[in-house]
């Protein structure tokens, strides 16, 4: 089968590194891809948002089916398109991907179908917001509606940071139209992981649990990222925690989704946060994680593939019938190689060395995020092209020895402004000692 993956990022690297092993597939396409994918599929330069001329290609190449990575493309409606023209696509349709592509519609779902997640405010203007800051008082969670990368969400602990964090997304703009209107929400103390499943709005199948490390420097401290590392499975979702989280969060938003008139086809991501009230909704996202699924795939051994076919063909039950999904017992770390200035304004066009000797390591993958080659005297170099570089993956027998090997190859690996956090997975460790 011929397959299109839309994306650019480690999300994408690790989906494609997967969908390779699947002995369905002849051929993968990735659009627009980067330097690491290229090695394992024919990067096409087509825009992640070039709907049409996505579809084009998927009708050009005969694509069997196409996989949507990031956000934009789910939220400009890339899965109604491609269905109009009878083009089969693993992911939400643009109704369905409100449920990231809008804070407030989330939200405001969860409030009717009673799934728990922080009491919440939602403001049009920034004046009224900043009132109602002065009010309510502070710690707050102050969220953009709309999509901003992984960015669009701001913990204040001072009523500085709150004024300023409502000046900079309603006044300055910063997130454009994504943060027109905003949530100001209460702030939550606990925990927090990452839930992923794939359904077909009538079956579920759940993957390993993971925990992102968002902020960019060691102890959670500093601005938010699209994700600086992250490790699974978690030992703080117990298995009857996790059934918890399951029978009240998730199966609960894909029901209430349905009876909204949306069927959710695709990954549906829940950030968790494990409070002293029980397990509650920080965010929900139409696709797969990242960096969580860079952790996650490496330690499935069953056909990914072949589930998210049974997705697009809504017989994720005749899949179930086959048996559920099998699972290494090992555990996964991944750490994130961010380019100088990340999650600001970065640099680029920096060589990266020390990918050959690693390449050479066990239970050692590299998934590239932001990459690009350069072929210079018959020689391939590997630049930089954006915020966060490069996933370096390790597998290991538990927890600390997935952590070492981890970070024993990522000292292999260098470029000009390269900066990591060295604490990925220390909580879980506090936690089992």
């Amino acid at each position: 089968m011929r397959v299109l993956v839309v994306g650019s990022g480690g999300r994408e690297h690790a989906l494609v590194w997967k969908i390779a092993q699947s002995k369905l597939v002849d051929k993968i396409f990735c659009a627009p891809g980067n330097g690491g994918i290229a090695k394992l599929a024919e990067c096409v330069e087509i825009s992640t948002e070039d709907i049409e001329g996505l579809m084009n290609f998927a009708k050009k190449e005969k694509i069997d089916l196409t996989v949507v990575g990031p956000e934009a493309p789910l939220a400009k409606g890339i899965v109604d398109e491609f269905e109009n023209y009878k083009l089969k696509i693993f992911g939400p349709n643009k109704e369905a991907a409100q449920i990231e592509a809008s804070k407030i519609f989330a939200k405001q779902l969860m409030k009717k179908y009673d799934i728990p997640t922080a009491d919440f405010e939602i403001f049009d203007s920034s004046s009224a917001a900043k009132k109602y800051v002065e009010k309510k008082g502070i710690p707050c969670v102050i969220k953009a509606d709309g999509l901003a990368g992984g960015k669009g969400v701001i913990v204040a602990k001072t009523f500085k940071e709150a004024q300023d964090a409502i000046s900079v997304m309603m006044e300055d703009k910063i997130f454009g139209k994504a943060a027109e209107r905003i949530i100001i929400e209460d702030y939550l103390e606990g925990q927090e992981a990452s839930i992923i499943v794939i359904t077909d709005s009538k079956k579920v199948i759940p993957f390993l649990t993971s925990q992102d490390h968002k902020r960019i420097f060691d102890d959670d401290k500093g601005a938010n990222t699209g994700g600086m590392g992250a490790y699974s499975p978690t030992p703080i979702i117990t298995r009857e925690l996790f059934d918890e989280i399951l029978k009240k969060i998730i199966y609960k938003i894909i029901n209430a989704l349905a009876k909204e008139g949306f069927l959710y086809k695709g990954a549906l991501y829940a950030g968790i946060i494990l409070t002293k009230d029980g397990p509650k909704v920080l965010e929900f996202n139409a696709r797969f994680g990242d960096p969580e699924i860079q952790v996650i795939l490496p330690l499935l051994n069953s056909d990914l593939f072949e589930a998210m076919l049974a997705v697009a063909y809504n017989n994720l039950s005749k899949f179930l019938n086959y048996g559920i999904l099998q699972w290494d017992k090992r555990t996964c770390v991944c750490v994130v190689c961010a380019a100088r200035g990340y999650p600001g304004n970065y640099e680029k066009d920096k060589e990266i060395f020390g990918l050959d000797e690693v390449s050479k390591m066990k239970d050692i993958f590299v998934f590239h995020a932001g990459t690009k080659i350069k072929k210079e005297a018959g020689k391939i170099k590997y630049l930089t092209n954006g915020g966060r570089v490069l996933g370096i993956t390790g597998l290991g027998i538990n927890l600390k020895d997935a952590i070492d090997k981890t970070y024993e190859a990522v000292k292999k690996i260098h470029f000009e402004g390269m900066h990591y956090r060295k604490d990925i997975g220390q909580k879980a460790l506090k936690f089992l000692n």
